[in-house]
């Protein structure tokens, strides 16, 4: 700090004090647009301060929670080659749900100005004989309209104008016959609830912006219209959904991890505890878990849950489909308790990414020491990807880091010995507690040495969770825990979909076509044999 700049003064003040600053400023005629700025900066500079008093935080990850963090690769390490407050007002009087009349909200065929328009031919002319029999002749009278809407990039609707003949002596009403290409009664088919899925769960688009553009573009679709296909939808495929978790039980190898979601509900939940004075509930947090199996003989499940419990405890409830007498399965997750599941006993690993992660952010007091940890790492990975890229089994993977990873590891480890036991650093320090949680956790980091098939890191967790953090991206929370549920099971079946190299959109159109057998023999209906499924049942027929 130079000489002519003052020292700063740490004010204490409550959250209370300020809130009471600002009405009274608005009192005095502030606008409430700038009255709302205010209540942001003091809100963030109290957010700021509180993680600055966290003895754990380093100014990198202070930095990078502020400005978003750039890769973590080696060459951005280290210089070397080879990333408001919500809710509405308390006296606010909710809308008085009226009883919907019959048909109320649906859109006529006229309303789809954008669709393509068929016409269906009537067999017979203007002035030919009745078919009833009755001696009169029909006359051309208004055509019937029938709208089917069909998914495509992302929804197309096509109206069927349906020539209609009157006699004119009975007046009976006589269409022209549908054609097949018309299809059954409904007025949405199948392929509109898998793309709708797959925009809403696999790229995170909102329906209220899926409704935006689909009246953009002359071919309307409500948002309320979308969630009833996507709540009935998830109804026809939860057997396959259910098999889908009770196949990710079997696993050899599981990985878990947790990122942070909204529930409004769960969120209201809180908002009214408060204010009838009750004390919060004993957990307030809400997260989505990925979990990614992989199975015995090398395919891959994604599962998703979102809630109050913690990827441990929904670990927990996946292992409990799991056929009794199996060896316990290897597990991968980072250091935290809560990614255990108590009750059921697994051959734990540690994420080395999250150990390496660890001195990336101490990187800018401690370069050299870091330096040297992120190279004799890279030198494990290149092992790895060498065994990758020479097609390795998980015994011929294990012999070959034996032979010249453990070596690697081994230095490392005497490394990190006497930092601390020659006192080369301070424990408390961000390189020494960095080097703490290694050492902590040095067995669970070197499950690969001593277990065949044992991961290196939870990268594939991570990525899977991507597609959650998309969603709580783009479209911020879920409303309510069935929408989560319903968004949980889209998720799963798409990801588990794309890791079987199946098409998702294909897939979900399959389950909803064939709902009867998937109910009857959901293993039959997995993305990586529903399509020999298909072809027996049809060579059958």
């Amino acid at each position: 700090m130079s000489a002519t700049t003052p020292p700063l003064s740490m004010v204490d003040l409550q959250m209370e004090q300020l809130e009471s600053i600002l009405e009274h400023a608005k009192s005095l005629g502030l606008p409430g647009e700038e009255v709302e700025i205010l209540r942001m900066v003091i809100r963030s500079n109290a957010t700021l301060l509180e993680l600055i008093q966290q003895k754990n935080i380093s100014m990198k990850r202070l930095q990078q929670m502020i400005f978003g963090s750039k890769t973590e690769s080696r060459k951005n390490v280290t210089g070397q080659g080879g990333k408001g407050r919500s809710g509405g007002s308390q006296q606010q009087q909710q809308k008085k749900k009226k009883k919907k009349r019959k048909g109320h909200g649906r859109h006529s065929a006229r309303d789809y100005v954008g669709a393509e328009r068929k016409k269906i031919p009537h067999a017979l002319s203007p002035g030919d004989p009745c078919p009833c029999g009755c001696g009169g002749k029909v006359y051309r009278t208004r055509s019937r309209e029938i709208v089917r809407v069909r998914g495509s990039a992302p929804f197309v609707a096509t109206v069927y104008e349906q020539e209609c003949l009157r006699c004119g002596t009975c007046l009976e009403v006589f269409p022209a016959p549908v054609p097949p290409e018309v299809g059954g009664e409904e007025k949405y088919d199948e392929t509109v609830v898998s793309m709708e899925a797959f925009l809403r769960y696999a790229n995170g688009l909102p329906m209220a912006r899926i409704e935006g553009l689909q009246k953009v573009m002359g071919m309307p679709f409500p948002a309320s219209t979308q969630w009833e296909l996507l709540a009935a939808g998830a109804r026809k495929i939860a057997p396959a959904y259910e098999e889908t978790l009770r196949q990710a039980a079997q696993g050899e190898l599981l990985h878990n991890d947790d990122t942070p979601m909204k529930i409004l509900a769960y969120l209201i939940e809180e908002r009214k505890r408060k204010e009838r004075g009750e004390p919060p509930s004993p957990r307030t947090g809400i997260y989505t878990t990925g979990i990614v199996s992989v199975l015995p003989d090398g395919k891959k499940v994604v599962a998703y849950f979102t809630g109050k419990r913690h990827a441990g405890e929904n670990l927990a409830e996946v292992l409990k489909k799991r056929v009794s007498g199996l060896d316990p399965p290897k597990q991968m997750c980072d250091g935290l308790d809560r990614n255990l599941p108590f009750g059921f006993e697994t051959i734990l690993g540690n994420c080395m990414a999250h150990a390496r992660r660890k001195f990336v952010d101490v990187e800018s007091a401690f370069p050299r020491e870091v330096e040297y940890v992120i190279d004799e790492l890279a030198l494990v990975y290149q092992v790895e990807d060498e065994a990758k890229t020479a097609g390795l089994d998980a015994a011929e993977r294990l012999r070959l880091h034996q032979a010249r990873s453990k070596p690697v590891m081994d230095r490392l480890e005497v490394w990190m010995d006497e930092q601390i036991e020659e006192k080369k650093i301070e424990p408390n320090s961000g390189l020494g507690q960095a080097i703490g949680y290694c050492r902590k956790r040095w067995d669970r980091l070197t499950l690969f040495l001593r277990e065949p098939g044992a991961p290196l890191d939870n990268t594939i967790c991570e990525r899977a969770l991507k597609r959650a953090i998309l969603h709580r991206k783009n479209s911020l929370f879920y409303k309510t825990r069935n929408g989560a549920a319903v968004g949980d099971l889209y998720m799963t079946l798409i990801a588990t979909a794309k890791l079987a190299g199946a098409d998702p959109f294909d897939y979900l159109n399959e389950l909803q076509r064939h709902a009867a057998q998937v109910e009857q023999a959901p293993p039959a209906w997995m993305p990586w044999n529903y399509r020999l499924t298909l072809e027996s049942s049809s060579g059958t027929a």
